[in-house]
């Protein structure tokens, strides 16, 4: 065979060859389907309940075909693209927000049927019927720090400081006040009550009974508050109101001696402090009686 019919087979094979290459480089067309769910809609995950506080189990995205003005959408593939500052502003604006309305499976969120914290209906919206809203300064640390949010479950914990001859063991005490309250709002971490000091880091709203608004009101003047986190699974008490359904919680306080045993071994027998005071003398009439102090 002739060495230019052989070069001449060899161009040709080298052109087939980069115009392969040329056509898989080029973009290709989408799909109808692809063309037409060019957008997300957020939508309800399971049917909610009127007053419910949206949290980030509740809501998900759906393509869809159809939008309207009134639904919270995204742009198709969000999670893989730049959209991540966009699902950033749909948190801040869906999650803690409380629905005017119940919605059902797959059923979208509007921006008409959710009320945000600091609105004023927000608390209209979301307190459940006979229930009360009370704001309260928690003490740092614990789950006031940053762990919660609208709708989670807390106790609420009273701690005092006793001062003067209080026995050492008996100095401090700690106890629970109520169990179970519903989170509503909470504060910024820099929003601090009027008058507060170091020792208070944010204001956080719950739902109440009226007579747990009243002990907690009483508690806020004793001493320190703090919040516990409760589990899903033990946060079966509601702060729904029914007259004599307020208690006590039951839980035992738990004071100083009971956390250090060596403040209790610190403190001389009753008997050896009764010794070391003077008898009092005391007269009745002509009579005199000498009494030891207990």
């Amino acid at each position: 065979m002739p060495a230019k019919t052989i070069l001449t087979g060899l161009f040709l094979i080298s052109l087939g060859v980069a115009a392969i290459v040329c056509l898989h480089a080029l973009p290709q067309p989408l799909s109808a389907d692809t063309v037409t769910r060019r957008n997300e809609i957020l939508v309800a995950t399971t049917t909610l309940p009127a007053g419910t506080l949206l949290r980030a189990k509740d809501v998900a995205w759906d393509p869809t075909t159809k939008t309207e003005p009134d639904q919270i959408l995204r742009p198709l593939g969000g999670p893989n693209n730049a959209n991540g500052e966009l699902d950033q502003q749909v948190r801040g604006e869906v999650y803690g927000a409380a629905l005017r309305v119940g919605v059902t499976t797959g059923e979208p969120i509007r921006r008409s049927v959710i009320v945000k914290p600091g609105d004023r209906d927000f608390l209209q919206a979301v307190l459940s019927p006979g229930a009360r809203a009370i704001a309260i300064p928690v003490a740092t640390g614990g789950a006031s720090t940053g762990l919660l949010y609208p709708g989670d479950r807390v106790d609420v914990i009273l701690t005092q400081t006793f001062k003067n001859d209080t026995p050492l063991a008996h100095r401090s005490v700690s106890e629970t006040v109520a169990e179970s309250l519903r989170v509503l709002a909470v504060d910024a971490a820099d929003a601090k009550p009027a008058g507060a000091g170091n020792g208070f880091g944010r204001t956080v709203t719950l739902e109440v009974t009226p007579e747990q608004a009243e002990k907690i009101n009483v508690a806020t003047e004793l001493g320190k508050l703090s919040l516990t986190l409760r589990s899903i699974s033990g946060s079966g008490v509601t702060a729904t109101y029914s007259p004599g359904t307020a208690k006590a919680t039951g839980v035992r306080p738990t004071w100083a001696g009971d956390v250090s045993p060596a403040l209790s071994d610190a403190i001389p027998p009753r008997q050896a402090i009764a010794a070391e005071r003077p008898a009092i003398e005391v007269i009745h009439g002509t009579k005199s009686v000498a009494v030891k102090p207990q």
